[in-house]
């Protein structure tokens, strides 16, 4: 099975990268245009534009899995979402399959998922100019050492995340963030001596810091684990279809005001954040354990 599988699975990834070469040569085109026009409504109506060919793309690789691989997907807590909803979606993470895996549950059912990526990342040739015209907010962080030498600079990084985020008021938008950092691998659980057995430490910061920039817009955060029924899988065991089942449990967390607040500078309220997180993070273990215990 393994040998005639891959085959199938080198054809299909073939596909998804011709896919991507058209798709992101047309973005190029349409963000091009968007860079040269400066008018708000021909702006506006491009980025509409480039949205529906990004989603495009993601639903043509979500076709693809679903033709080539015999792989069974399973979602629970999809009832109540809408694609007019604003969202900030966490999520455990443990393979590059969890990335498509996202894309194909949520597209065109939330708005387009996007990313917070650093300042820098604008200057990257094609791909900056493509996540700019995509409107994806770019943020700058300083480090605690830089602010000790520049303190003009304190408070600058979210006020420049806000600026970023101004757009999003008028325009739904789901914002997507690992929260764990990294992906999971026993040795960096074991390095971490993580308290959880199936996930490692949060890092509370980063959807700390996107909470307080745009936390008031935001419809609710959707907390989603993913469980594979073989334990990390790659994108080439995706494709050649090793993987038996994937359970998607999607929460609904309200946004309480006690979750928007200075996580930097307030350390009441960084304690008190990273304590929730912290909380999300052990009953997101139990979820893992309950929906490995009905792939048995």
């Amino acid at each position: 099975m393994r040998f005639l599988s891959l085959p199938l699975a080198f054809i299909a990834i073939g596909l998804v990268m011709l896919s991507t070469v058209l798709h992101t040569s047309v973005l190029f085109v349409m963000s091009l245009l968007k860079w040269l026009l400066p008018f708000h409504a021909t702006r506006k109506g491009l980025s509409v534009l480039l949205i529906k060919i990004a989603e495009s793309w993601v639903a043509f690789n979500s076709i693809l899995i679903d033709v080539v691989t015999p792989t069974k997907f399973i979602v629970t807590g999809m009832e109540s979402l809408k694609h007019e909803g604003w969202y900030l979606v966490i999520s455990n993470h443990q393979s590059w399959v969890d990335i498509p895996v996202l894309q194909k549950v949520f597209n065109r059912r939330i708005p387009f998922l996007k990313f917070f990526l650093k300042g820098e990342l604008i200057w990257v040739p094609f791909l900056g100019l493509a996540w700019w015209a995509l409107d994806f907010p770019f943020m700058q962080r300083y480090s605690k050492s830089k602010l000790k030498k520049n303190p003009h600079l304190k408070g600058k990084d979210i006020e420049a995340t806000r600026k970023a985020c101004e757009r999003f008021k008028f325009q739904p938008v789901s914002v997507m963030n690992f929260v764990e950092g990294t992906r999971f691998t026993p040795v960096k659980h074991e390095r971490q001596n993580s308290p959880f057995a199936d996930l490692l430490k949060v890092k509370a910061g980063g959807i700390a810091f996107v909470l307080d920039a745009m936390g008031e817009s935001m419809k609710s955060i959707l907390d989603v684990t993913i469980v594979y029924s073989d334990r990390r899988p790659g994108l080439l065991d995706l494709f050649a279809g090793r993987i038996r089942h994937i359970q998607i449990d999607i929460a609904e967390r309200q946004i309480t005001p006690d979750l928007i607040g200075d996580y930097a500078n307030d350390t009441a309220f960084r304690i008190h954040f990273h304590a929730w997180l912290n909380g999300v993070w052990q009953q997101k273990q139990l979820t893992i354990e309950r929906l490995r215990a009905n792939m048995d």
